[in-house]
Formats: structure tokens, sequence, C-alpha cells
């Protein structure tokens, strides 16, 4: 889960792409870049931390140009060394940069294959490296000496019968324009818009379409599975569909957590699915406890909110925000280690308790991952005085590892992992716990947009739309991504910055 933005504009972009960045902070909290093009000058800036903490006004003088992109990380493949944030830069041919939102199943093969075959040496860990090389190939293997639109588009023709996975990408081109594109299922999202200014159109490509509204764009369209958007510096706007076969399957997860609510995503509103992913929630537990006791529901802030709301209308109970979330502490779900999530919960939320004191409390949840934190947020509310907790998750038991571009590398570490709803109810601490049922939460976001044919829900049902994942491969990315792995890359990591620093 990372976000990405592009712009090619009619005068400096540079403060467009860091407003585009703040917005989708949301997506990634690891690093930040940008990378712009002043005519045949590309100038980058990125590091590890906040967009605020890696861009600089000193920064933010040097980045000139009418285009570039930029990017937000979190670690998933690779590591969270400031060396693999992104945009990543590769000098032929033209020069070009790349930013990456998704996660190649095929990385590995595509890197041996890069070497031995394309005589191209990756320099990370990282698969969007990997991506960028594999285009670079194509797109030398295909051009002329000034490359056309045709072009372009023939080399992301040749990306998607090599690369397999989830890719939503923005690239550079120095001197020629930005390119947006999409892997033929359509995992990850992509979006872009037009803004009319007194110069001329300006366009902007975004993971989300709350960029193209906070900047004042006017959205065009979403970028289709296998499809590719080319913008020219000059503005001109060249749109192909360069994949054979597609299946339009974007990630359920982005409507159950990863979009901010005021977003829509391939036309699917992300606030009307969590409405009624909150109705749906509320219509199992009335099936279930029909003689229910709970006196208050609360959300578990943020991203359970707007479904927290409609289900205590439906169960006709008080709604109350009885946990305060500091505002200043990123999303624990997407910290890199499982102690820094656990410490971080009690900083992150505070009870209200005179909310809680002497009442049967229905907590509601996004979702339920490790269980660690919501294990905690459990024990609060009895803290607080509580009589009873009850737990219900807006989306299923996260059963299965993504390998999409979300970290959920390891299933031995979700608390759903061989265990029974009651079995996870009592380590959480929970009275009862209560899940979303999968149909239920693929009716939420469905009929709004009828060109998508299914969603990925791997993460719940472990059916893997790409179709090259197996057994072999998930006991590789657990045993190169789980925490234990993170926490000896993240020491080792610290290491050589200390070691560089001297």
């Amino acid at each position: 889960m990372c976000g990405i933005a592009g712009m090619v504009g009619k005068g400096n972009v540079s403060y467009d792409l860091y407003d585009a960045l703040t917005v989708l902070q949301h997506r990634g909290q690891d690093a930040a870049g940008m990378v712009t093009c002043d005519g045949d000058r590309l100038n980058l800036r990125k590091n590890n931390g906040l967009v605020r903490d890696v861009f600089r006004q000193h920064d933010m003088n040097q980045l000139k140009g009418n285009m570039g992109i930029a990017h937000v990380r979190y670690p998933t493949a690779g590591t969270s060394s400031s060396a693999e944030a992104q945009p990543m830069y590769v000098n032929s041919p033209f020069g070009i940069c790349i930013a990456h939102n998704g996660n190649l199943t095929n990385a590995d093969e595509l890197n041996e294959d890069l070497f031995r075959s394309d005589r191209r040496h990756i320099n990370t860990n990282s698969d969007s490296e990997v991506l960028l090389n594999v285009f670079a190939h194509e797109l030398q293997a295909v051009s002329s000496l000034r490359t056309s639109p045709d072009e372009i588009f023939e080399a992301v023709a040749r990306v998607h019968q090599r690369a397999v996975g989830a890719y939503a990408a923005v690239a550079l081109i120095t001197g020629y324009g930005i390119l947006g594109f999409r892997d033929p299922f359509g995992i990850r999202p992509l979006i872009y818009g037009r803004r009319e200014t007194a110069d001329g159109a300006e366009y902007m490509m975004a993971s989300e379409s709350v960029v193209l509204d906070v900047l004042g764009f006017e959205v065009i369209a979403d970028v289709r599975p296998g499809e590719a958007v080319y913008i020219e510096s000059s503005g001109r706007v060249h749109v192909k569909q360069c994949a054979g076969t597609t299946l339009y399957s974007p990630c359920i997860f982005e409507h159950v957590y990863l979009a901010r609510p005021d977003s829509v995503i391939d036309g699917v509103s992300v606030y009307k699915a969590r409405l009624k992913m909150g109705d749906k929630l509320a219509d199992k537990i009335l099936a279930t406890y029909p003689d229910h006791d709970i006196d208050v529901v609360i959300p578990i802030p943020d991203t359970s909110t707007t479904s927290a709301l409609p289900l205590a209308h439906r169960l006709g109970v008080k709604y109350r925000e009885g946990l305060i979330k500091n505002r200043y502490i990123g999303r624990t779900f997407i910290m890199p280690g499982q102690s820094q999530r656990m410490k971080s919960v009690r900083r992150k939320l505070n009870t209200i308790d005179l909310e809680f004191r002497g009442k049967n409390v229905l907590l509601v949840d996004d979702s339920i991952v490790r269980g660690t934190t919501s294990r905690q947020i459990v024990q609060m509310a009895r803290d607080a005085g509580a009589r009873k907790v009850y737990l219900a998750s807006a989306a299923p038991a996260v059963r299965y590892p993504n390998v999409y571009g979300i970290d959920m590398p390891a299933a031995s570490e979700f608390v759903a992992d061989g265990h029974s709803v009651e079995e996870i109810a009592d380590y959480i601490g929970a009275d009862w716990l209560v899940y979303q049922d999968l149909d239920d939460l693929v009716e939420c976001a469905s009929g709004i947009n009828p060109d998508i044919e299914r969603f990925d829900c791997s993460i719940f049902d472990g059916d893997y739309v790409t179709g090259n994942v197996d057994e072999s491969y998930l006991a590789r990315i657990e045993a190169l991504r789980n925490d234990s792995a993170k926490a000896m890359e993240s020491s080792n990591a610290e290491i050589i910055e200390l070691h560089n620093q001297r």
C-alpha cells in the first residue's frame, strides 16, 4: 500500500505534488519522494519520513519543472531503508523515473531474467526497481531515437506480458511526458483528471480521487485494467489498452481500510460502501443475537466510524465516540514491526470513561488482522468500567497472506489463523465477536460500477487472481517479510546508517 501521483502542468508542479502527497499520507508513512523535470534536467528529493519532514523549503526551491511524479511509501517487499524510497531512476533509455504501488509476484524470476537476458543490474530488494528496469528494457527495445506514444504503449504491452502481480505506476520519461499504467487485473487503483488554467489544461494522476478533488482537478476516468495513459509535456493526452486479456478485479480492502472515505475508487464511493458495511453487520448481529443487551456502539477510530453509525441506528442503540485518537500518531497497521504497533495503541487512543462505565459496549473495527491491537482496546474498555465488551468487524476474518502490496505476508501472524471465532474472541478478551460475511462485504462494494467483474478478496478467501501464488511462494514471502525478519532488517539498516554517518 503506497500512494502515487504524477502531474503535467503549465508551471512548476512541485507544490501541487507536495499537496498530493499530504492527501495520500495515509497510504504510507515510511518514506516520501518527488522528482520533477525541467527541460532535460531531473530534480529529485526523497528520504525516509513523513511528507512534511522530507520536503523543506530549500528542497522545494530545487524541485523545478512543469512535470513530475511523487510517492509515499510504507515497506512491503524490501526493507525500510531510505535507499528504497521512491521515485526510482534508470538512465537508459532517455532517463526514466517510476513510482509504483503494488507488489510483483514474479519479482525474483524477473530479477534473474533482467540479469541474464537484459544485462541489467538491480541494486535494491525492491520490486519497484524491477518493474522500472523491465519497462526501461522494453522501451529501449522498441523505441527510435525520439520515442513516440505508440512505442511507449508497445513497451507497456510488453511489461504486461512479463510482470505478474499488482502494479499501478506513474513513470516520468525525461523531456517527453508522464505515463500511468495499471496491471491487467486493476488490483491497485489509479485515476486521472484535468484542471483548466489561464495558460491551458493541466493533468494529474493519483492513487485516489480525493487528490484530484482537493487540488481542483475534474476527474476524467479511472485508468482501466491493462490500460496506459500517456501525457506529453505539452499536455497532449494519449490513452490505449495495452493488455491482451483483462479481468477487472480491484482490491476490496481499499474500501475496508486503505482508502480515504472521501475517495471514489473505480467508480465506487468508499464512504457509501462503508455505510453499507455497517448495515450488513447490524443485520448479522440481529440474526445472531436477537436479544442482545448492547447499550452503546463505539467505533475504533477512524476507519470504522463510517460503518459504526448506521450499525448503531439499525440496532436502535446509542452511538458514542468513546475512544479519542491522537491525530499525530501514524496508522498502527502500517508500522513495520509488532513491537511498534503495540507501543502505539495506548499512545494513539484514550477512553472517555463515562461512555464505558457500567455499560455493555459494542466496539466496531474495520478489520482484525493480528488481534493484538484489538486485545489492548478491549482491555482499555474494561479498564474504563465497561460491564461487557463485544466486538464487531466490518470485514471478514483475515486468514490468508496478501501478496498484492499490503503488509500481510505471514498467515501465522493472523489471529484468525487456525482458530474459530469463539477462540479469537477468547484471545481478544471480548464477550462475543462478530465478523462480516464475505458475500455481504462484496455486495457492499458491488452494483455501482457494472464494469467490475469481481473483487480481489484473497486475504479473506485465499483466491489469488493472478494465478501464480502457491504454497511455496507464500512460505517464501512469510520467511522474508514476517515481523522477525523486519526487525532484523530494521536493525541492520540502523547499523548501516550509523556507519555511513561516521
